[in-house]
Order: structure tokens, then sequence, then C-alpha cells
């Protein structure tokens, strides 16, 4: 993988933690949600994260240079396979693979007063922790966060490769 893919990979990784980030957001806006446009509580909602296909992976990267250099034992993961003349392969990262709704029930309080209160005088309310969504912001936060650093990184990285280029 060169400097660009990495950066692709964490830029993936960037709008992966964003999207996360902006569905805890909605989870906690909801917290008091007892009646949606679909009837009932508002469900907490979760990402679902995926690996994206990527090109030749690191263990690729050793069978090759053992097979440039006859002699050596190393034969890792089995056969390498062929890129495609003129193919330049996706890099490996994280995309948002979708959105589930948590199952869990809803929570019942017992508030006759309320207007969606049932016949027993139970309140319908969303299962959602505020602890357990900010802890998940804070992930998400800190991961944006790692990932713009390797971007910066890299940034770095090329721009040292240019000096060097240019002397």
């Amino acid at each position: 993988m060169n400097l660009f893919g990495m950066m692709e990979s964490s830029g993936e990784a960037m709008q992966a933690e964003r999207v996360r980030a902006e569905v805890v957001a909605v989870n906690m806006a909801n917290a008091e949600t007892t009646r949606t446009a679909m009837g009932g509580p508002y469900h907490r909602h979760e990402v679902v994260f995926a690996a994206s296909e990527g090109g030749p992976q690191f263990l690729d990267s050793l069978n090759a240079a053992a097979e440039d250099q006859p002699g050596q034992a190393l034969n890792f993961a089995g056969p390498l396979p062929l890129p495609l003349p003129g193919a330049t392969p996706e890099a490996p990262g994280v995309h948002v693979a979708g959105i589930v709704e948590d199952p869990s029930p809803p929570l019942k309080r017992y508030d006759p007063g309320h207007p969606d209160a049932g016949p027993d005088g139970y309140v319908e309310y969303p299962d959602i922790n505020p602890l357990t969504e900010m802890v998940d912001l804070m992930g998400a936060a800190r991961a944006y966060g790692l990932n713009g650093s390797a971007v910066q990184a890299e940034k770095g990285m090329i721009a040292s490769a240019l000096e060097i280029a240019k002397s």
C-alpha cells in the first residue's frame, strides 16, 4: 500500500466514525421519545462497521518478496492474487455496512398522567442509557481524532519524501 492508500483508509475510517457519532447524537436526542411516526417508543440505533476489500495484503507482499529472493524459506499464506494490469487496488479500510435498530424491549415506567400511558398506567420509554451513549460518543471522537493524526503523519511523510527528492 502506498501513502495515498493509507490516507484513503484513514479517510474512510473518519467517515465511518462521523456516522457513528451522528447516530449516538440521534439516540441521545430521542432518549425520552415515547411516540414515533411508526408508533411506540423510539428504538436505539447502532452502527455496523465492515472491512473494505483491499488490494494485496501484507502477507502477500512478504510472499512476493520471498519469491524475489530464492533460497529464503518464506512462504506464509498460500498463492498470491495476480492484480489486473493497470488496476489500482482499493486500500483496505472500514466502512459503514448499515445502521440497525436495537431489538431490546422498551423500558416501562409508571406514569398514569402521561398522554402515552397504557390502560395499566405504564409508559414505554426507549432503552437508552446516556452513560453508554456517552462512552460510544467518546470512542467515536477518539477514533476520529486518531485517524486525523494518522493523516497528518502521512502528509508529513509525503512532504519529507518530496524534500528528499528535491535535494
